[in-house]
Order: C-alpha cells, then structure tokens, then sequence
C-alpha cells in the first residue's frame, strides 16, 4: 500500500525506510548466501549424502544385502580355491563366487531369516540351558 508524499519531510522518512529494508534485505541475503557457500564445501556435501544415504531405509537395505553377497561370494571362494594354484579350480572358485554373491544379494530376506534361525538355536538354548539350572 503505497502513500503519495506530499513534503520533503515525508520523502526523507520513505527514504530512511526503504534503505532500513534494503539493509534488512541485504543482511538476509549475506546470510542465504554464506548458507549455500557452506553447503558446498566437499566436507558438508560428503556429510549431506551420508546422511541422505542412512536416513534411506531402503538404499540401507540393498547396501547390506550387496556388502552380505560379496563378502559371502569371496568366502565361498577362498573355501572352495584355498592356497591352490590349479586353474581350473580357481576358475571352478569364481564361478562359485559369482554365484554365491547373486544369491545372497537378491535374496536377502532368506538370509536374514536364515541368520535369525541360526542365532536363536545356537544362543536360544544356551538361554534354556541355563535357565533350567536356575531352576
């Protein structure tokens, strides 16, 4: 809502005004931009993606299940080559590897569940046994 001045009192006060918002503005504008220097900085960017990359439920999951699939295709590996030099067996180890790590990545629910079963029976009865002695 713009009022006409009529005094040159009434023009200096609209002056003083507008160069109060001015400043106002250009504090704001210092401010957004010292923010958007400092959200480029590499450090920041890397913090930003790390926290983009865990606060995703679902890129936290495809990551385990892939880091699960590799680590269990080089073990199955290393089990099935060991410290020999034979070709065909090394050959025999990535076709085992390559396997392995498909099959854990794309199946990671059954792992999970799997690695649940296995640690409820192998600590589950533990717990039993040494209830039972208590008793």
């Amino acid at each position: 809502m713009q009022k006409n001045i009529t005094s040159r009192a009434q023009l200096k006060n609209a002056i003083k005004v507008l160069e109060i918002e001015q400043a106002i503005e250009r504090h704001l504008l210092k401010e957004h931009a010292h923010g958007v220097y400092e959200s480029f900085k590499p450090v920041n960017l890397l913090k930003s993606t790390l926290r983009d990359i865990t606060s995703s439920s679902s890129l936290m999951d495809n990551i385990v299940s892939t880091s699960l699939g590799l680590a269990g295709g080089y073990l199955s590996k290393k089990i099935v080559v060991g410290t020999s030099d034979n070709v065909g067996r090394k050959l025999f180890g990535s076709v085992v590897q390559f396997g392995v790590t498909n099959l854990i990545a794309q199946n990671p629910e059954a792992i999970k569940s799997f690695g649940h079963y296995v640690i409820h029976h192998l600590f589950g009865k533990k717990e039993m046994n040494c209830e039972s002695r208590d008793s």
